[in-house]
C-alpha cells in the first residue's frame, strides 16, 4: 500500500508539473494579456524596418507578425532589439517571439525555432568604383582588404570563416556593414540575396564579380525552446498560411 500510494502521489506530482508547464505557454500568456510581443532589430530590409520619426515598423516580417496577431485575436507590440541580443531576449521572456532569423547551429542551442518558411543565399557586395579590384572570393581574402560586418549577426560569423586573411571590421547596431562600405571605410561586406537586391536598388551597390551564393540558411522565428506548446502553434499557423498563399503573397509585397 505504502509502494501504490509513493506511486500515484509521484504520478500525481508528474500530472501537476505538466500541466503548470502548459499554463506558463507564451501562448496563454498572450491570449490572456491580448498582446504579442514581437523582437525585431528594425535594420534588415525589407524584413523589418523602423521609422525612426514615427517610432514605427514596416517590412515582411511586420506583415506576418501583425496577420499572427490578428489570428490570435491580440494585439501586436515590437519590442526593439538588436542583433547581439536577439536571441537573449527570446531567452530571457522580454517578447514571446521574433521576426525572421536565420537558422544557426549556435542559436538552436538555446532557443527555438518554427518552421521556415524563406531561405536566403549570401553575397558579397562592394561599390562601383572598388569593383574591379576583386574577382571571386580568394580575392577577398586578402591583407589589405577590409571586411565590414554588424555585430552579431550571422554574417560576422561568416565573414571570419571565409576571409581570415583580410580585415574584419565590426560594427555595433544601429550601424552596419554596409554603412561602413559606403562611406569608404571599408571595402567589401556581405548580406542576404533578400537585402542585397534592396541595397543595389537604393545605393547601387554591386555583388562582388566572380562570387556564386554561399550558405543557403532557411529562415524562421526564434522561440523559446522549451514551450512546445508555443512552437506547436506557431509551426501549424506557418503551415496553414503557407497552403492559403499567404507567405506568397507577402513575398511578392515585398520582392522577396
Amino acid at each position: 500500500m505504502k509502494h501504490w500510494t509513493t506511486t500515484l502521489a509521484a504520478g500525481l506530482l508528474s500530472i501537476g508539473l505538466a500541466v503548470g508547464a502548459q499554463a506558463q505557454s507564451a501562448l496563454n500568456e498572450v491570449l490572456d494579456s491580448g498582446v504579442l510581443k514581437v523582437g525585431t532589430t528594425g535594420d534588415w530590409n525589407p524584413m523589418t524596418l523602423r521609422d525612426p520619426a514615427t517610432n514605427s515598423y514596416k517590412g515582411f516580417d511586420i506583415d506576418v507578425m501583425t496577420e499572427l496577431a490578428a489570428d490570435l485575436g491580440v494585439e501586436v507590440e515590437f519590442v526593439p532589439t538588436d542583433w547581439k541580443t536577439l536571441v537573449n531576449g527570446v531567452v530571457a521572456g522580454k517578447y514571446h517571439m521574433t521576426g525572421s532569423a536565420s537558422i544557426s547551429p549556435a542559436r538552436m542551442k538555446v532557443a527555438g525555432f518554427s518552421e521556415s518558411y524563406i531561405a536566403v543565399e549570401i553575397f558579397p557586395f562592394t561599390t562601383p568604383d572598388l569593383a574591379d579590384k576583386f574577382d571571386g572570393y580568394d580575392s577577398i581574402n586578402q591583407p589589405g582588404v577590409t571586411v565590414a560586418t554588424t555585430l552579431g549577426t550571422t554574417f560576422e560569423a561568416m565573414a571570419r570563416e571565409w576571409f581570415p586573411n583580410a580585415e574584419i571590421k565590426v560594427v555595433e547596431a544601429p550601424a552596419r556593414g554596409f554603412q561602413e562600405v559606403l562611406s569608404g571605410r571599408a571595402d567589401v561586406f556581405i548580406t542576404s540575396n533578400i537585402e542585397g537586391a534592396t541595397l543595389e536598388e537604393k545605393f547601387g551597390v554591386v555583388r562582388v564579380p566572380g562570387t556564386e551564393p554561399r550558405a543557403p540558411t532557411p529562415i524562421a522565428m526564434l522561440l523559446p525552446q522549451d514551450d512546445q506548446v508555443w512552437i506547436n502553434y506557431v509551426n501549424n499557423w506557418v503551415k496553414v498560411k503557407q497552403a492559403q498563399g499567404f507567405f506568397d503573397e507577402t513575398r511578392a509585397k515585398w520582392g522577396i
